[in-house]
């Protein structure tokens, strides 16, 4: 298991590396999860994915990578299809399309197989995410900030069942190949989404007595301050995600996944959330 090995340490670095076990089995399956800071994009995020198509090629392995709506544009459609044309407007999106352009090359000439499962924003138990870092951020404050107009849909993903979808086109495994699958997710107005977060709390007794405050983002200043901070003018050249509505058309994997949920109903999901971040009573996640 020698270039095995070694091709996981080049992929996830040698620190996650060492948390595989020795005696593992060359994998069958790789989910590229690497994401490089917001600013290192440009620097890392290329040498990382060929880093795992190496290990993949090496293994004969299904190389799996999560895709997002970067590749679009901002002059995508509302409705995103696995067919519909890939326009970037920017540098971040360009890169996302040469991504899966590597991927899809490096199938065809390593006999492996390599998937994109695209989605939309995510929602889960975890930090890291606009649910995190923007929209509830401050709850315990009565507040709610919301990053674009409240009236427009935008794609959102629940991890665990993000996952499932992984777990289920894993072993669709056919040399020279490349898959393309859209992930549906929800499609909540930024209203739609604050109702549900609101009740969420309130089922959690995370609710002020006074009701929640609704703000936005203040996407001028941060444009501004982009100027000598480079996280902002990255999150600043994003914002159009926001502005522009869309929704991914996901019906081939609904019905590869027929007979088990799609969608964990939103309001389990949101208390989920909550619940993981600290908010209300409940100590441990609401599962399904």
């Amino acid at each position: 298991m020698g270039d095995t090995d070694a091709l996981l340490t080049a992929w996830l670095g040698t620190t996650a590396a060492r948390h595989i076990p020795r005696d593992h089995a060359a994998p069958r399956a790789l989910v590229h999860a690497v994401n490089p800071a917001y600013t290192r994009w440009d620097a890392e995020a290329l040498p990382a994915l060929q880093a795992g198509l190496r290990l993949a090629r090496h293994a004969k392995a299904h190389f799996m990578l999560p895709g997002n709506v970067y590749n679009f544009g901002e002059a995508m459609p509302p409705l995103l299809a696995e067919d519909t044309p890939f326009r970037p407007s920017n540098a971040k999106g360009r890169l996302r399309v040469e991504m899966e352009a590597q991927a899809a090359r490096a199938a065809q000439e390593g006999a492996f197989t390599a998937s994109v499962i695209r989605s939309g924003d995510f929602l889960g138990p975890g930090t890291g995410a606009w649910l995190d870092q923007a929209i509830v951020k401050s709850l315990r404050a009565g507040k709610l900030v919301y990053p674009g107009p409240l009236h427009l849909p935008h794609a959102w993903a629940y991890l665990p069942d993000l996952a499932r979808a992984f777990v289920r086109v894993a072993p669709l495994a056919n040399a020279q190949t490349f898959q393309n699958w859209h992930f549906e997710g929800y499609t909540l107005t930024g209203a739609e989404l604050l109702d549900a977060i609101e009740a969420a709390a309130g089922s959690l007794g995370a609710a002020p007595a006074s009701g929640f405050h609704r703000g936005g983002m203040p996407w001028g200043l941060i444009a501004a301050i982009g100027l000598v901070y480079p996280l902002w003018r990255e999150l600043a050249g994003m914002s159009y995600l926001w502005r522009v509505p869309h929704a991914l058309e996901g019906r081939h994997l609904a019905a590869l996944m027929a007979g088990s949920p799609a969608v964990t109903p939103l309001p389990l999901a949101l208390r989920d959330c909550l619940s993981a971040l600290g908010h209300g009573a409940l100590a441990t996640p609401v599962r399904a």
